[in-house]
Order: C-alpha cells, then sequence, then structure tokens
C-alpha cells in the first residue's frame, strides 16, 4: 500500500461507498487532505465511471473520467448485497471515522447499513448521504442526475442566450458542488465529534446545493418576484462584464465599479460618455446594457486581444482571454501554480491528474497513490486490515463476496 498520510486528516479512516461523481468528490478531497480512503466497489463491475469512456487513458484501461476523482482511495471490491460483505463493511466501520455514501434513500437499510441501524451500533460515526433531492420531502426517492438537477434548480434557466433555449453549464457542476459541501459538513461533523463523541448524519441534497449556490441570481429573485433573463455573457447587476469581439477573437472585460469605467473611457478615447447619464453610474449602465454593448462593441473591435489585455492590464482594468483547454493547461500560470500533478499508476503508465485546488502552508494536499485499478487493494485491506488468512480471502473470492 502507500506511504503514510500526511496532511491535517491524517489518521482519519473513511468507508467509501459512492461511485459517479458527487461522492467521489467529496471522498477525494478527504484524500488529499490526508484521510485514508477505502472505497468499495462491486466486484467485476467497480464504480460506472470506469465505463464512462472514450478516452480512456493512454497505455491504461481506465477511463479519464474515473481518474479524475478517485486518487488517494484504496479499491476493495465487495459485494455488499452479501451477508458475508455485510459483515466485512461491519468490521471496517470498528476502526472508520466516517462513512459517505451516494445509494438512492433507503437503499442500504435493506442490508443493515442504514444510518438508523448503523448509528446504535457506531455512536461516533459520522455518515454522510449524498442524494439527487436529500432524504425528506415529496421528491426523496427519485433518482438524481446533473443535468436534471441544474434544469430543476434553475440554473438552466439563468443560461445561454437571451433568445435562445436554456442550456446547462458545460461541466457537472452540480454533482461536484453536492460533492464539496458534503465535504464541508463532515469537517463541521468531525469537528462536533471531537468536542462531543457523538456522530451525526449529513443529509446532501443535489437540489438543495444547487438552490444554494443561486447566489446573486436567487438573491435577485428573491428581492423582486422576477425571474432573471438569459443574459449570455452578461452579469446581471454590472455593467460592462462580459465578452467582446476583438480585431481577431474574443475577450472578456470586467469592469466592475464606476472608477474602473472612468479610467477605461478616458484611456481609450470614450471620455464623452463620461458626461452621458446612461452611462455615468453602474444602476444606468446595467438599465441600459444593450446601448452600453453596442457602444463599446467597435471601440474593442479596434485592437487584438493581445493587445487589450497588455492595454487593459496595465491600467488594472478586469480583462481575459477565453481559452479552450489547451490554452488552460499551457497557460504559464496555471503551469507556475502546479495545477496538474504526474502520478504513477499501477497499470506502468503515469497519469496526469488536476490537482486539490487547496492551498494549506503547513499541511499541503498529499498525492500518495493514483486512482486504483479494481479490486488494486482487496488483499491488503481483507488481510492487512481485517487480519484474514489468505485461505479466508480465497473463500470470499469463490462466493463472489469479493
Amino acid at each position: 500500500m502507500s506511504h503514510t498520510p500526511t496532511g491535517p486528516l491524517k489518521g482519519l479512516r473513511v468507508l467509501d461507498l459512492t461511485r459517479v461523481l458527487a461522492g467521489p468528490t467529496c471522498t477525494q478531497m478527504l484524500g488529499d487532505l490526508g484521510a485514508e480512503v477505502i472505497k468499495v466497489e462491486r466486484p467485476e463491475a467497480g464504480d460506472d465511471t470506469r465505463g464512462f469512456a472514450p478516452p480512456f487513458w493512454p497505455e491504461t484501461k481506465e477511463s479519464a473520467y474515473f481518474l479524475g476523482v478517485n486518487r488517494n482511495k484504496l479499491s476493495l471490491t465487495l459485494d455488499i448485497a452479501k451477508p458475508e460483505g455485510q459483515a466485512i463493511v461491519h468490521r471496517l466501520l470498528e476502526t472508520c471515522d466516517v462513512l459517505v455514501e451516494n445509494f438512492k434513500v433507503g437503499a442500504l437499510a435493506k442490508y443493515g447499513l442504514g444510518w438508523e441501524q448503523l448509528s446504535k451500533k457506531y455512536p461516533g460515526l459520522i455518515y454522510c448521504s449524498i442524494t439527487g433531492f436529500g432524504q425528506t420531502g415529496p421528491y426523496a426517492p427519485r433518482p438524481g442526475y446533473d443535468a436534471l438537477i441544474q434544469a430543476m434548480g434553475g440554473v438552466m434557466s439563468l443560461t445561454g442566450e437571451p433568445n435562445g433555449t436554456p442550456q446547462k453549464v458545460g461541466i457537472p457542476v452540480a454533482d461536484l458542488f453536492a460533492g464539496l459541501y458534503g465535504c464541508i459538513g463532515i469537517l463541521a461533523a468531525l469537528n462536533h465529534r471531537r468536542e462531543t463523541g457523538q456522530g451525526q448524519h449529513i443529509d446532501i441534497g443535489m437540489l438543495d446545493t444547487h438552490v444554494a449556490w443561486l447566489a446573486n441570481q436567487g438573491m435577485n429573485y428573491l428581492a423582486t418576484g422576477e425571474n432573471p433573463p438569459r443574459l449570455g455573457n452578461q452579469h446581471p447587476n454590472i455593467a460592462p462584464y462580459q465578452e467582446f469581439p476583438t480585431k481577431d477573437g474574443y475577450i472578456i472585460l470586467a469592469i466592475g465599479n464606476d472608477p474602473t469605467f472612468e479610467r477605461f473611457c478616458k484611456a481609450f478615447g470614450q471620455e464623452h460618455l463620461l458626461a452621458d447619464e446612461r452611462f455615468a453610474t453602474n444602476p444606468r449602465r446595467v438599465e441600459n446594457r444593450q446601448l452600453v454593448t453596442d457602444t463599446l462593441t467597435p471601440v474593442m473591435r479596434s485592437r487584438t486581444t493581445k493587445e487589450w489585455i497588455e492595454a487593459l492590464e496595465a491600467l488594472k482594468i478586469g480583462c481575459g482571454p477565453i481559452n479552450t483547454l489547451k490554452d488552460v493547461f499551457a497557460d504559464p500560470h496555471v503551469q507556475a501554480r502546479g495545477c496538474v500533478v504526474e502520478m504513477p499508476h499501477a497499470s506502468g503508465a503515469t497519469v496526469r491528474v488536476i490537482a486539490n485546488p487547496v492551498r494549506l502552508s503547513a499541511t499541503p494536499p498529499d498525492y500518495r497513490t493514483a486512482p486504483p485499478v479494481l479490486g488494486e487493494h482487496t488483499e491488503a485491506v481483507l488481510r492487512g486490515m481485517l487480519g484474514m488468512s489468505e485461505a479466508e480471502v480465497a473463500a470470499l473470492k469463490a462466493k463472489g463476496v469479493v
């Protein structure tokens, strides 16, 4: 197995009964911070995302999707539908601090692994459930999928061109936010347990977390009772704050306040706009956003993207190119920040993964082990942690339990 974990969660043991994205995002974050994460996967099949391909990572049979959220985990194949599998879960829970699961509501209870059942036997256990709609409410039994949650949570109604169709975000933000909120809940519960000795149940619903990060747009609705319209790349509360065409492409121009707008106008021959009340303050520019866009578009077309960035950055005006992913990973700042990490994989290949963005000065994220191949650590967990004999493990394999 791997070298000794480091980090603020060193010594924490997590039983990971999650798959796909929301749950694995949560447990990878815990693993990066030093927790020992035991990922339980179905024998032969494994996590669903092992089959979410192409693309596979070169020279491996692993999907890029799976590799993205499963580093710093031990893969234990285990059939929890079998009594022997359930018994192994209980043995592991004797030394585990946290259980994370994303089964449908009530699904684990039929195996004796629900919160109400386990909390009686393991009163210090922190049990985090991540589902589409949470453990209560009329939608609780429904399955949750990222696009579905983006639709029901309102984000799709806010995303896209004004006269176009509703659009989802290009990455699965509903899953990712649920996983991150789950991690936050676990960290809070650990602090509570340290003070009281009590574990607790953390109920994370993807729809809840999606509503929570409606942020300014959610507040705009609550303040007015009006549904915010789709604005394409424009900001609902600031103008100009959007993309503009340049001589050779596009640029994001982010003018966040009136002094910055004044600086922009004086530097680029638009000082006359400052005497026009329609441009004088941010609220008026928001009210007249189409006029602002139409007025500034020919100005922005007068220079190349590079020329604009150099000129605007010199004036400390927010701006940036619209990068492809190739541009992102080639960006000197992204490279200087170490946003990609290379890890030796069990296949013999080297895989590159996207780094944890949490920069801790004393206990930084720890990249111990690459995402595991299916069942890579089954024998190590059963024999090393649980003290099973070779014969016992062989018997479990013969029965299809592991």
